[in-house]
């Protein structure tokens, strides 16, 4: 068997648009869903039980289904109801649904690390709730759970080559339209498997400097990711 990926290559303007897509869709949701994820950890740790009971159904309601049904159910569910959305705004929603439920369990667990001292510090203050998890438990929380937020993230990225169901047009969509055309199967996804390599490698470094930056004891530590 010959390996001919001069078809393949031929199609490379197909490829890096399918693999911009799949950053664009990274980016977005990290940061939405890092948001949904803090937002929903700060519930479930709430003294009020329909918030907490509310989060932690959400949690678990995504942790317990698989997200290619995640994604018919926003897809088919948005359009039932009349609204009519682009595949790429379907994506992003049912990523941030997704990574946010995920993201909400490591945010907990870093802010069930902080020491009941500093909170209750925070409350002789007269700090009020949230100035309590904006100026004493987030960044800390975010420092000690960072490696497990990152691999969350790069993990979405991958998880994002599911949204071509839905007819995204991200690099696994590309893929699967260069092998219907070029008869070049093999080739096609192993070229698409080395490219998503490559995006989860540079996530990794990306993430790496971002946290040298806002971590500075991380820095001085010499911790990686």
């Amino acid at each position: 068997m010959i390996l001919d990926f001069t078809l393949i290559i031929a199609r490379w303007q197909m490829l890096m648009d399918g693999a911009w897509l799949t950053v664009q869709l990274a980016a977005v949701t990290t940061l939405t869903g890092f948001l949904v994820g803090t937002l929903c950890a700060v519930a479930r740790r709430s003294r009020f039980r329909l918030a907490a009971s509310t989060a932690g159904l959400y949690v678990e309601a995504i942790r317990n289904t698989p997200f290619l049904v995640q994604i018919f159910l926003v897809y088919f569910g948005l359009s039932s109801l009349g609204l009519s959305l682009s595949a790429v705004t379907v994506a992003i929603i049912a990523l941030t649904i997704n990574v946010g439920a995920y993201t909400a369990e490591i945010m907990r667990a870093g802010f069930d690390s902080i020491h009941r001292g500093q909170w209750e510090a925070a409350e002789t203050l007269g700090l009020t709730k949230f100035q309590q998890y904006w100026h004493v438990a987030l960044r800390p929380a975010m420092e000690r759970v960072y490696p497990s937020l990152s691999s969350q993230f790069i993990l979405l990225m991958l998880a994002s080559s599911v949204t071509s169901q839905i007819s995204t047009e991200e690099l696994t969509a590309a893929a699967n339209f260069i092998q219907s055309e070029t008869y070049r199967p093999l080739e096609t996804y192993l070229l698409i498997a080395l490219i998503y390599v490559a995006l989860s490698l540079a996530m990794r470094v990306v993430f790496w400097g971002i946290g040298m930056i806002i971590f500075p004891r991380r820095r001085r530590l010499g911790t990686s990711l």
